[in-house]
């Protein structure tokens, strides 16, 4: 049985970070998607759309996004402006579901993704929400055998616990996924950052959630 594996996580680099440790270990390019904001400008392609861009229609550029660079692979990336999600960028069987013409490349159109590889609905609106504030996804299809390997790397490469960060949220006041909701500034994503974000271990350079009691293991998902 096929399984869609979903790590979350607060920045671009980061799952740059976790894509090239699953090339590494393995796992085919075509089993790999990312989606990730662009508003740190981590990520920055020849023909990026601007943020000035109208927020009621998406721009798509293709360009080269070295995602396994030192395994020498490279991931064709598309850069697009979606509606409630702002600038972003991504790659692999995702990608149709983002660019197609029944998606219109609205956010809705990653959540419906997101649905169609078997994530439930609820966390599906989680993972949009946290591109929408500025983070990226990283999604694997493995067989059995394999998925339990590709959480374990996600994991260990920064993903977050988007249960325990969809609380926070909550916490903080959010009540839930809005279509509508504009995305957020570059400023306003390095806020989400600071507030919920990561730092690295000085010993390993892997980033750790800066709330001590923070619970990792449900960082990533595996769903049938």
């Amino acid at each position: 049985m096929t399984r869609t594996v979903v790590g979350s996580f607060d920045s671009y680099r980061a799952a740059q970070r976790a894509a090239q440790a699953l090339l590494e270990d393995g796992f085919r390019e075509e089993e790999l998607s990312v989606v990730a904001s662009t508003l740190a400008g981590e990520f920055k392609p020849d023909a990026l759309p601007g943020s000035d861009a109208p927020s009621n229609t998406a721009t798509g550029a293709v360009t080269g996004g070295l995602v396994g660079g030192a395994a020498g692979v490279v991931l064709s990336m598309a850069a697009l402006a979606i509606p409630g999600l702002g600038p972003v960028v991504a790659a692999g069987p995702l990608l149709a579901g983002l660019t197609g013409a029944s998606a219109g490349a609205v956010a809705g159109g990653v959540i419906g993704a997101l649905t169609d590889e078997g994530v439930p609905e609820e966390r599906a609106m989680y993972y949009a929400e946290a591109v929408r504030r500025g983070g990226a996804l990283v999604t694997v299809r493995a067989d059995d055998v394999r998925a339990d390997r590709a959480a374990e790397i996600l994991r260990a490469n920064g993903g977050i616990d988007i249960d325990e960060r969809a609380s926070r949220w909550r916490d903080n006041g959010w009540t839930g996924w809005d279509g509508s909701a504009r995305p957020y500034t570059a400023e306003e994503a390095e806020n989400e950052r600071r507030l919920y974000g990561m730092h690295a271990d000085p010993l390993t350079g892997l980033p750790l959630t800066l709330d001590p009691e923070g619970d990792n293991r449900r960082a990533s998902t595996i769903h049938r």
